[in-house]
């Protein structure tokens, strides 16, 4: 059975950074697609970021330039640097995989940016 589980969260003040990982076990052969979304308080779950088994990145404008994604494909981990923090980067962020068309997801960590 594939787990993800995902640590690094925290409070910070505006303008300063967090990084989060994400552990992920069991079997993974066929992963093609690993990617982190979040869900703002009271707001619909958005994408943050995703990588390819090529190291490809793909960010949105909202978080382009602050935030970088990076995998470690012998420790099975996914790590999302997170700089320039802003208020509206608060919510709870989850990692999530795609193993052969199936969505993995991790239970998430709680990231708050205060002004």
């Amino acid at each position: 059975q594939v787990q993800l589980v995902e640590s690094g969260g925290g409070s910070v003040q505006a303008g300063g950074s967090l990084r989060l990982s994400c552990a992920i076990s069991g079997p993974t052969e066929g992963l093609n697609l690993l990617r982190w979304f979040r869900q703002p308080p009271g707001k619909q779950r958005e994408f943050v970021s995703s990588i390819d088994i090529a190291g490809r990145t793909n960010y949105p404008d909202s978080v382009k330039g602050r935030f970088t994604m990076s995998h470690d494909n012998v420790k099975n981990t996914i790590a999302l640097q997170m700089n320039s923090l802003k208020p509206d980067d608060t919510g709870m962020y989850h990692c999530g995989v795609i193993i052969s068309g199936r969505s993995y997801w991790g239970q998430g960590t709680q990231v708050t940016v205060s002004v």
